[in-house]
């Protein structure tokens, strides 16, 4: 293993590997190396600089998996700025809401967001396209700013349940490079070392996509970005980069399952060591696939944006305690009555909370900060489950999916992850709708797989699946199909959405 520089950020390399790759887009096969990114970061921290924005200051950024994005992220780090990126996929009016409650002075986004958004904040933003900001730098100063010191990321909630909220981190005010979180977790338990190739498979505006891939460059890796996935291309990354580690989510792990054994075995992903997944639930049959296939180097942990705590889970593990998501490493945890606030024993189910972790506040929401946290000081993501006598955490649900028929509560997740893995199924929401009889009733919204066909038989077909597996008031009474399901890129899906529509017309969710 490489000796550890005593800082770690793409600069820290320069006099040791300056030409060695830093980021490589998977597709185009784009590189900038350590020397190039961190000449590149400078110049744009230094074009910041020029727009106003001092150390403290916030910019906010929507911009697409593309060679840009991680110079963009390093400018603002180097900076001392606070940055906020924010998903591509949203409307001006969603992006504006973020820029403006973020209170972004300057916007930097793709060419196609930057009239919208234009027109939504008017003049008390600077909206600046990424090739803008290029041109701006193109005359700045690659050297480093006196007595710089770190930024931080300022990332928002994915609005599963309403509005986004900003989970602030203060700055460190410590020298660039001082900090590292899930770097060091990736060095510690997952054996990343200089010599590594992570990619990254995902939208990098998330947390987690944007936190790992931009702290294994600090670590010294070399970050490799899919502009988008897909599964076969995925394998060729793996095979033409070399890579060692990624980070998944269950989404993708279902589609490469179903590449044909042919495809599969076309490439060679033997360079692979560890990878993990998260940012939702996993089935069972899935994680047995993905271990039988690639071995013991699939990893799972449970965390959010907030980072209050964080649980683990090595392959071992989960083979030991089958559907865990981990035990926690970070803060402690705590199991808690929805109804008393009282923590409950082992193998009992409530709402999950961690203390004695990280702290966090929700931007300008003082009361959802508030109700994030009980009287012990305590916090909570919002997530239902158990611990097992080991300490090891299943979750069940979150508590705003849960669904009240006739008086009984049902969380839907057991349902949906039975029929995410029928082979009619490309994807699923399992949801309450209104009913007149029960308040509500559990209905199946199915996007089909490309050779099923939707309609009655299928519907039929998926209810009597879940029948003959579960008790009767956890399956479905109907089954609607969709072309697709509203899901972030990083495979949440946005039950919200989906209950708007259902609920549309009626006073009151029961």
């Amino acid at each position: 293993m490489s000796t550890p520089h005593p800082l770690r950020y793409p600069g820290a390399y320069v006099d040791t590997t300056p030409d060695k790759p830093a980021v490589i887009m998977a597709g185009s096969g784009d590189t900038l190396t350590f020397a190039e990114l961190d000449a590149a970061s400078w110049r744009l921290a230094r074009a910041f600089r020029a727009l106003g924005l001092d150390p403290g200051a916030h910019v906010a950024m929507s911009l697409e998996n593309r060679i840009e994005f991680p110079q963009v992220a390093w400018a603002a780090h180097y900076g001392e700025l606070v940055y906020t990126f924010a998903s591509t996929r949203l409307t001006p009016g969603e992006l504006a809401y973020i820029v403006g409650d973020s209170g972004s002075r300057v916007a930097v986004v793709s060419e196609k967001l930057v009239d919208g958004l234009r027109s939504q904040v008017g003049e008390s933003v600077r909206v600046l396209t990424v090739e803008e900001l290029f041109e701006l730098a193109a005359s700045q100063s690659p050297d480093p700013l006196p007595d710089a010191r770190e930024g931080t990321d300022m990332l928002y909630s994915s609005g599963t349940t309403g509005r986004p909220k900003g989970v602030e981190r203060p700055l460190s005010g410590k020298p660039l490079g001082s900090t590292l979180g899930v770097g060091l977790l990736a060095q510690l338990l997952l054996g990343l070392t200089e010599e590594s190739v992570y990619l990254s498979p995902a939208p990098m505006y998330h947390a987690a996509p944007l936190r790992w891939t931009q702290e294994s460059i600090a670590m010294g890796a070399t970050g490799v970005i899919m502009e988008r996935f897909d599964p076969e291309s995925f394998l060729a990354a793996v095979e033409r980069y070399g890579v060692t580690h990624g980070q998944f989510v269950p989404t993708m792990f279902i589609r490469l399952l179903r590449l044909p054994d042919e495809v599969r075995a076309r490439y060679d992903i033997s360079s692979l060591q560890a990878v993990v997944h998260a940012a939702a639930p996993c089935p069972q049959e899935v994680k047995r696939a993905m271990l039988d296939w690639w071995g013991p180097i699939v990893y799972e942990y449970y965390a959010g944006t907030e980072g209050q705590g964080l649980c683990w889970a090595g392959p071992q593990d989960w083979l030991d305690h089958p559907g865990t998501v981990g035990r926690p490493i970070i803060g402690q945890l705590h199991i808690v009555s929805a109804d008393t606030g009282e923590e409950l024993p082992a193998g009992q189910e409530g709402l999950v909370y961690f203390g004695g972790g990280g702290s966090f506040e929700y931007h300008n929401d003082p009361e959802k900060t508030a109700s994030a946290h009980n009287a012990q000081g305590w916090s909570t993501l919002g997530d239902i489950g158990r611990a097992d006598d080991d300490g090891f955490l299943y979750l069940t649900d979150r508590q705003s999916n849960m669904i009240i028929t006739g008086g009984v509560n049902v969380y839907p997740q057991e349902t949906e992850n039975l029929l995410a893995v029928h082979p009619a199924v490309a994807d699923v929401a399992v949801i309450g709708v209104p009913n007149d009889d029960f308040g509500e009733e559990v209905k199946a919204v199915v996007t089909p797989a490309e050779d099923a066909v939707a309609g009655p038989e299928l519907a039929d077909e998926l209810i009597a699946h879940c029948r003959a597996h579960l008790a009767d008031v956890k399956c479905p009474r109907t089954v609607d199909f969709r072309v697709e399901l509203p899901r972030t890129p990083t495979g949440k899906l946005l039950k919200r959405l989906l209950r708007d529509e259902y609920w549309a017309g009626h006073e009151t969710r029961i």
